[in-house]
């Protein structure tokens, strides 16, 4: 494969010359071109043919989700969006993932330049990620009211997978992609599932917009963990960006830990660091899932639970948007069943039934 041809497109001209000058650093990655806003893009697109384009959310003339939306419909190619880090931005960027964007940076407050350059390592590791990445167009539609059972979320139903066991923990963790990939399990399972806790590598602000948004769609709450949650029946906590969320037992009881401790595999919060405090404090009593996601974050600790007596699945290749922490702990032995994304709700299920 030769180099990322790479198209940036934003409305302020500083930010298009420094992602030039840092993007062009890396010997993957080329920068073909640049554009001030949609309409420019849309020409140079069809000119330039680019791998990735690098996308802002707020340009004049057409705004970046409008933009996405017709581009993913026409031509639908990898983008990671480029975001600011507010209440606003945080609900439009999830808005993008849901539309097909691959991933997504945050844009520095102050000091552009200087936050840029510490942004480089990341964004240049999410254009090579989004280079190799299976796009999909999906679509979130929310509606008023209490939810609409999902026609996987019937079946589920008719089928009697409902599910009385209330002591086995149900463990997750996603990185790229893995928002719409987390929507789609959480929004086939029961009222009475089991407890779930939840990883998904976001930043702080985004899993609170994020853990609302599936709060509305999902038959079971899900809410952003806070620390010393207790972790229940027909509840999902996931972990808040900037802190690793850790599985504790008081008795009979089970709640979760927050902390800052240093970053694992680059990430805080991290998969490994959930999946091995389920791996001992739950054991057996406890199956775990690794969805879509760069890199290996999860791996180990999927390989813990499972040593440990746990149920694992991980996502198939053919249904990731990034088929890399799923490889990571299937070449590590962590893996009990591989499945594609539409049937993870219902084994987790039918394994617990079985258990």
């Amino acid at each position: 494969m030769g180099k990322i041809r790479t198209l940036i497109v934003d409305d302020s001209a500083l930010i298009r010359q420094i992602l030039t000058e840092l993007l062009s650093r890396d010997q993957e990655i080329e920068v073909i071109g640049t554009a001030q806003d949609p309409f420019v893009a849309r020409e140079k697109i069809k000119a330039m043919n680019p791998d990735v384009i690098t996308l802002d959310v707020e340009m004049p003339r057409m705004d970046g989700l409008t933009f996405l939306e017709k581009l993913m419909a026409a031509r639908p190619m990898p983008v990671v969006m480029v975001s600011s880090l507010t209440e606003t931005g945080c609900q439009t960027t999830l808005r993008a993932l849901e539309l097909g964007a691959v991933d997504f940076v945050t844009k520095p407050k102050i000091d552009v330049r200087e936050g840029m350059t510490e942004l480089a390592r990341d964004l240049v590791g999410k254009i090579k990620a989004a280079a190799c990445a299976n796009v999909k167009r999906t679509a979130w539609k929310v509606k008023g009211g209490e939810p609409s059972p999902t026609p996987q979320a019937a079946r589920l139903a008719s089928s009697g997978a409902m599910i009385k066991t209330t002591d086995t923990i149900i463990a997750i963790g996603a990185s790229t992609g893995g928002t719409e990939a987390l929507k789609e399990v959480l929004e086939a399972l029961p009222p009475n599932t089991p407890p779930i806790i939840m990883t998904q590598h976001m930043p702080e602000k985004f899993t609170k917009t994020f853990a609302d948004r599936l709060n509305q769609l999902c038959r079971i709450s899900v809410k952003e963990a806070e620390d010393g949650d207790s972790v229940l029946p027909g509840h999902a906590l996931l972990a808040p960006g900037n802190y690793h969320m850790v599985l504790v037992r008081s008795g009979a009881r089970y709640s979760v830990r927050l902390t800052q401790e240093e970053p694992v595999n680059r990430h805080r919060p991290s998969v490994d660091v959930m999946f091995d405090s389920v791996a001992r404090t739950a054991g057996a009593n406890s199956v775990g899932v690794i969805l879509t996601g760069m890199g290996n974050d999860g791996a180990k600790g999927l390989l813990a639970m499972k040593q440990a007596g746990a149920i694992t699945i991980a996502q198939d290749e053919a249904t990731c948007v990034v088929f890399g922490m799923p490889k990571e702990a299937i070449k590590l032995g962590g893996v009990d069943q591989v499945l594609p994304l539409s049937q993870i709700a219902q084994a987790v299920l039918d394994r617990i039934s079985k258990k």
